[in-house]
């Protein structure tokens, strides 16, 4: 008989199966019902660059704590085909709860599985589609919550489709739901999680939404982008809310065409973003060096995934700081920010577009797929950011590109004001007419420098977290933040501190500081190089002694990261 199972702080459920079998839908509806509900969710998934077929899975974090990051455990798996247990069979322990359709899965027979008749509960609700809302409603269930917030949400987010459909869902549901209820009844799985009515009230996002929001609060009102995951969702966004927020959004032939586009909106006085992934940003390296020389504001989104070429489409990896680094030919100033997690996000894509217009420069921010895909629920938003425009009105003798004390030239808009705005690929004077005068040249260049000084001063300083006295100093940069907190804080390890940056390039020089004061250094970064690690030693001259490496196209699990520092740091507190 099976021992009774009773989650009463966390419970991890993953849900798998075929590109086409629902899970998204799963994963969709319950992160919306559970957060209704009053609980902290945290989302995120994996998926195979197929239409049909392969193994898709999706992991959901329940908690009574606001949970942030991707654990490696499995408390409740819900497979919806015989594939889906092998694809996470070193994932899979004896304490590993599976409910399935023991229909769906015959083969696997060296595990214990709770049966329930997903399809024949969905044929006879409605129609074997529906097994993905049986097994939501299975699930809801163990957390012994109300019915009616799950038929609610279903007959919101079916209404525009009859009525017919949605009546066949909330019966699939809530059949479902009878079935995870008895379980709950007799103590096989209860899920007695706290619960926080407040939480209901909370934003719940995923990192496109973040950027997304971050362009709209920093002004932004002209996106050209051509579709490449998982970058896509971002120009989506912005389309979406085009009409209300007035942005113009042109889904372009091509890369290429996307970054020019951006830059003659930028001259014309538009505000811009490019959204891609690293195999777009390569064909945009032409346009980023033409920002350099015309020194033209543009915002460039890249959502990192494996290369080389197409590589892992829809897996994720930090492997595009050395391109967004060293993109684009010539020697120009740029600034890289790699947003930390989805609260910070808006705030740093909006001073992105501040940046660009106020400097002069292309700023890129670096995210990923893991990033990009991950939910969840955030207390306050903070979308109150009052942006200026940085352009001036031009006066009859206008320069464009006149020599200044700082290396910024007052930006001026064609047709704003009685001056001429020239603008040239070629070098320049400071007219903007085309020349190849040697002093000028040299003092083009260095103008243009200059600009890296007050960029630096203008730069936030990293995060840090710990004591004074620490003796093992943890970095990190852009998304593995959350993962890295939460495992440091399952070590608790009075010697160990936390330093983690959103602005990769230029890196702070408070570095050096905290460098110095470590006795161990360790980095953890998603690539199989160490690329920051690589860049902080050019910068400090200063090798990181340990490295955590990780380039398979997932992201770090607590599990690991814990287990790999304890490793190099001899055990935890």
């Amino acid at each position: 008989m099976m021992k009774k199972n009773v989650f009463s702080d966390e419970v991890s459920i993953v849900l798998c199966g075929e590109a086409g079998q629902g899970i998204n839908t799963i994963e969709l509806i319950l992160v919306n019902i559970l957060k209704k509900a009053g609980y902290n969710i945290f989302a995120t998934k994996e998926y195979m660059s197929r239409i049909r077929g392969g193994s898709n899975s999706s992991i959901i974090r329940v908690s009574s704590k606001n949970v942030k990051a991707m654990v490696k455990r499995i408390d409740i798996l819900i497979p919806l085909d015989e594939k889906a247990i092998d694809h996470l069979k070193d994932r899979i322990t004896n304490k590993t709860l599976i409910i399935a359709d023991r229909e769906m899965i015959k083969k696997q027979n060296d595990y214990d599985i709770i049966d329930i008749p997903f399809s024949k509960i969905a044929k006879e609700s409605g129609g074997i589609l529906f097994s993905n809302v049986v097994a939501s409603g299975v699930i809801f269930a163990l957390f012994n919550a109300d019915l009616k917030i799950l038929n609610d949400y279903l007959a919101q987010k079916f209404g525009s489709k009859g009525s017919d459909i949605v009546d066949k869902n909330i019966t699939s549901a809530g059949k479902g739901y009878e079935h995870g209820k008895k379980l709950y009844d007799e103590g096989m799985i209860k899920i007695n999680i706290k619960n926080d009515s407040n939480i209901k009230d909370h934003y719940f996002l995923n990192g496109t939404d973040a950027v997304g929001y971050g362009a709209l609060t920093g002004g932004c009102n002209f996106i050209a982008s051509y579709p490449m995951s998982p970058s896509t969702g971002v120009l989506t966004f912005l389309s979406v809310h085009s009409k209300e927020m007035g942005i113009v959004v042109e889904q372009a032939e091509d890369e290429i065409a996307a970054i020019n586009m951006g830059l003659g909106a930028w001259y014309a006085g538009a505000r811009a973003l490019a959204s891609t992934s690293g195999g777009g940003f390569a064909l945009m390296g032409e346009g980023l060096s033409l920002a350099g020389i015309i020194e033209s504001p543009m915002v460039i989104h890249i959502a990192q995934r494996p290369g080389p070429a197409t590589g892992l489409p829809t897996r994720t990896e930090q492997g595009d700081l050395e391109l967004a680094l060293y993109s684009g030919h010539g020697e120009f100033p740029r600034l890289i920010l790699a947003p930390s997690n989805l609260e910070d996000t808006i705030g740093l894509t909006a001073n992105a577009f501040a940046w660009a217009d106020k400097f002069q420069i292309p700023v890129i921010i670096l995210t990923d797929q893991y990033f990009i895909d991950t939910y969840y629920n955030i207390e306050k938003l903070n979308l109150d950011f009052k942006f200026q425009n940085y352009f001036i009105k031009t006066e009859r003798d206008y320069k464009r590109y006149a020599f200044t004390e700082d290396g910024i030239s007052p930006r001026g808009l064609p047709d704003y004001g009685e001056g001429l705005v020239l603008i040239d690929s070629d070098e320049h004077d400071q007219w903007g007419r085309i020349t190849e005068d040697e002093n000028v040249r040299n003092l083009m260049v260095e103008k243009r420098l200059k600009k890296m000084k007050l960029i630096e001063k203008d730069m936030e300083k990293p995060f840090f977290k710990g004591k004074k006295d620490y003796e093992i100093l943890v970095i990190g940069w852009g998304s593995t933040f959350n993962v890295i907190n939460e495992s440091l804080e399952a070590i608790n390890n009075d010697n160990i501190a936390f330093l983690h940056f959103s602005t990769v390039y230029p890196v702070h020089e408070i570095i050096n500081s905290y460098l110095k004061k470590a006795k161990k250094t360790i980095i953890i970064e998603n690539n199989a190089t160490g690329q920051f690690a690589k860049f902080i030693k050019l910068k400090t001259g200063v090798e990181i002694e340990h490295k955590i490496l990780k380039y398979s196209g997932i992201h770090f699990y607590v599990e690991d990261i814990v287990k790999e520092i304890k490793k190099i740091t001899g055990g935890g507190k």
